[in-house]
């Protein structure tokens, strides 16, 4: 007699849960961009979510604890002069925010604790090297001050914020990139494109090392992301347009380790991962439910444990990193949703009975300390990220101080650095010239 058995899986019962209405973030106009980003970013400290703005692009930054109705005359972070397409927070400072925008420029932001008290249009630095669209914008996970920015002219610029300096520049797509995602210890990066190849890329030797040619067969946008075993996650459409996820090994690209279809619908599916339990929470841009797998060495390799449904659909997602989360309850992953006019925090819980701290639940994570200094990724050096335990709950500093690399602008200077790859304040015209200087006369009277 045969007897089915049941895979062990302390995920299996993982359950999402909205929080109550008054601890979510309404009155909040969600941009109507049409760009498949998340629109929002979120760690321990804050909540940004890009926003409707008229005369350029703005986007709002909220305390977490400044839950309930948002006053519409909030300030805002306001420097962009065109729509604001992706942001997302620096993970070594929960202080600062880097953003793109379609006017073809990304931007560092210091965000001060607390609540604003009056808009924010300076930034820190402004990074100016692309000749479209900026649309991409993702710091490196190890190395302090490296970000990556990818736009519409098909170029992946990689900075040393640092110093407004571009380090690196690679142009081996043909075509528009959807997606850009980092491994474990920063040392590749995946990109989907809309010549329909995954390409692995090593940003240091600046070469492809690895493609593949429709690991979904479909015309739709794809995306990827590396997992911490440094397999890559993907989501896209069959032929028949059905959406589908696959898994796939980037030293063999010729099978995927698995292909899975899921459901016929037209929203592009966003992939979340948590390296630490490895699950992949997808959410798809105009659903109103998140489903969510486990990813393992067993086969199928990618386990359906679940969905969160609601009535509402979705325009964007946030994903709070692992330190964020609240251990005394459970809570293994947050997830922000954004409605047309509010933001919807959701848990995702395992049900536990004892209220001791659920070690097997909260491996060591990444902590908020890189590994390394920009130099030293560069010249070829690879870490890690350090992690810390969460057993006592994560709390963040008030105002950490950053250990710095050489003019590090992101302390020492007040004003804007302007950094340009194309060009230098040589080639401006004179009015530029002039109004610079009499912008810098009127800063230090």
């Amino acid at each position: 007699m045969s007897r089915s058995i049941v895979r062990q899986s302390k995920f299996r019962h993982v359950f999402g849960q909205a929080v109550k209405a008054e601890q979510g973030y309404d009155d909040i106009r969600v941009s109507k961009v049409t760009w498949d980003s998340s629109f929002c970013a979120v760690n321990p400290k804050f909540l940004a979510v890009i926003i409707e703005s008229s005369g350029g692009g703005a986007f709002l930054v909220l305390p977490l604890s400044k839950t309930g109705r948002v006053d519409k005359n909030y300030p805002l972070v306001i420097g962009h002069s065109g729509p604001v397409l992706d942001i997302d927070w620096c993970p070594h400072d929960d202080n600062i925010l880097a953003s793109c925008s379609e006017d073809c420029t990304a931007m560092v932001w210091q965000i001060p604790d607390n609540s604003l008290t009056r808009p924010i249009s300076e930034p820190i630095v402004v990074l100016e090297g692309h000749s479209k669209r900026v649309g991409i914008v993702s710091w490196h996970p190890t190395a302090r001050n490296i970000l990556l920015t990818a736009g519409s002219d098909n170029l992946v610029i990689i900075w040393n914020v640092g110093t407004g300096e571009p380090l690196i520049s690679m142009d081996d797509h043909p075509d528009l990139i959807y997606s850009i995602s980092w491994n474990r210890n920063g040392s590749l990066f995946c990109t989907t494109c809309k010549d329909r190849r995954l390409r692995v890329c090593d940003p240091r030797k600046r070469e492809v090392v690895a493609e593949r040619l429709a690991p979904h067969e479909g015309i739709r946008p794809m995306r990827a992301i590396f997992t911490r075993d440094g397999n890559i996650f993907t989501t896209g459409f069959t032929r028949m347009s059905q959406r589908e996820l696959g898994l796939w090994d980037p030293t063999n690209f010729e099978e995927p380790i698995a292909l899975l279809e899921l459901d016929t619908s037209n929203g592009v599916l966003l992939p979340y991962y948590d390296a630490d339990a490895n699950m992949v929470y997808l959410c798809g841009k105009g659903d109103s439910s998140i489903r969510y797998f486990e990813i393992t060495e067993e086969p199928p390799y990618v386990h359906y444990l679940s969905t969160f449904s609601s009535k509402e659909p979705q325009r964007g997602m946030g994903f709070m990193p692992k330190r964020g989360v609240d251990v005394t309850k459970c809570e293994i992953a947050r997830l922000f949703k954004l409605h047309d006019k509010k933001c919807e925090p959701i848990t995702m819980t395992v049900p536990r009975k004892s209220d001791l701290f659920q070690d097997d639940l909260y491996p060591d994570t990444a902590g908020p300390e890189p590994a390394m200094e920009p130099e030293e990724w560069l010249d070829g050096r690879d870490e890690d990220p350090i992690l810390i335990s969460m057993k006592e709950g994560y709390m963040p500093p008030k105002s950490r101080e950053l250990k710095v690399a050489k003019k590090n602008v992101l302390e020492s200077r007040p004003t804007t650095r302007r950094s340009m790859s194309t060009c230098d304040t040589n080639s401006l015209p004179v009015s530029c010239v002039y109004f610079y200087l009499s912008h810098f006369h009127i800063h230090t009277l």
